[in-house]
């Protein structure tokens, strides 16, 4: 192997030498990558033959998403790939250093949007993120405490809106939308979607959007079906308005007013990554919510909206 380096950098040597004779462009094209590649196996073959290592070392296939029997829809997760030449690049006349290596997400030959539309319960389990998905129909006077719970850690979540209450609370909508939180669809008038035709469904989703995108101008793309209820009709419609349905991997089971150190322990017990978190706008959740934030964080998670959560881009940082 040595032999054929020396070789091909003595070859273009020579061809060097001579080039200045040689007034064809073709012929200078040529030249010129024959001496990158002999760059890259000669001069710089340690640090080449280290970089390839590392590669080796921290090359990561991309997960493509599923629809699993049991957990229904789970998103892909992007792999990572060392470039070789740029990192050569970025470490010319230096030592290895692992720093340095040029990195670059390669995405899942498979996306959710490319299966059949599916209820998501959790994001990819390779994805060490948790979403707090907070459904409102209800308790508006809570929302502005917790609302200053998740800016002091720099939280933001999703808040899943019934229509009735976000056309009653516009303001409150904008608040909401303002302080970067995601905004979903709850339906309207909190029924149950398995009691319903595709027409009623259809428009108990469209009446909501309708509100929400009058009040903050975006529509919804995530949808959480009231109590969980659902049936695969209404997934296909959520679908069909450019909406994923989303429910709960962790429920706070809020709504029956247990403790704040019940919330937290339930929520810190259950958490895992690609986890989301069902809770409400209740007094108990409210106390309850800064130390769930600081535990979910002392866990090595980070907190983000279900959208982000459902995204397959990777988590470069965890605070």
């Amino acid at each position: 192997m040595k032999k054929t380096w020396i070789h091909l950098f003595v070859f273009v040597i020579i061809l060097a030498m001579t080039a200045e004779t040689i007034q064809n462009p073709y012929t200078s094209m040529y030249l010129s990558s024959l001496k990158e590649e002999a760059m890259m196996v000669s001069g710089d073959s340690s640090l080449h033959n280290e970089i390839v290592d590392a590669k080796a070392k921290f090359d990561i296939k991309p997960v493509n998403a599923v629809v699993d029997k049991v957990w229904k829809g789970i998103p892909g997760y992007n792999g990572v790939e060392v470039e070789v030449k740029a990192s050569l690049e970025r470490m010319e006349g230096k030592k290895f250093d692992e720093e340095m290596l040029v990195k670059k997400e390669i995405e899942p030959d498979i996306q959710l949007d490319d299966l059949k539309p599916a209820p998501v319960y959790k994001g990819n389990p390779n994805k060490p993120m948790v979403g707090l998905m907070i459904n409102v129909a209800w308790g508006e006077e809570y929302l502005p405490d917790m609302l200053k719970h998740l800016k002091k850690y720099n939280v933001h979540a999703t808040f899943f809106l019934d229509g009735s209450w976000a056309k009653k609370n516009p303001d409150l909508v904008r608040m909401i939308n303002e302080e970067g939180h995601e905004i979903g669809n709850h339906a309207y008038s909190h029924p149950d979607l398995k009691q319903m035709n595709d027409a009623a469904i259809r428009k108990e989703l469209e009446d909501t959007n309708k509100v929400i995108e009058a009040a903050i101008d975006k529509k919804p793309t995530v949808f959480a079906p009231p109590s969980g209820s659902y049936a695969y009709n209404s997934v296909e419609i959520a679908h069909r308005l450019g909406m994923k349905t989303v429910l709960w991997s962790v429920d706070t089971v809020d709504w029956k007013k247990p403790s704040p150190h019940v919330i937290t322990t339930r929520v810190l017990q259950k958490v895992h990554a690609g986890a989301l978190v069902l809770m409400h706008p209740t007094e108990p959740t409210e106390k309850s919510l800064e130390a769930m934030i600081r535990g979910i964080k002392e866990r090595g998670y980070h907190l983000g909206t279900v959208s982000q959560v459902l995204d397959s881009k990777r988590i470069s940082k965890i605070p």
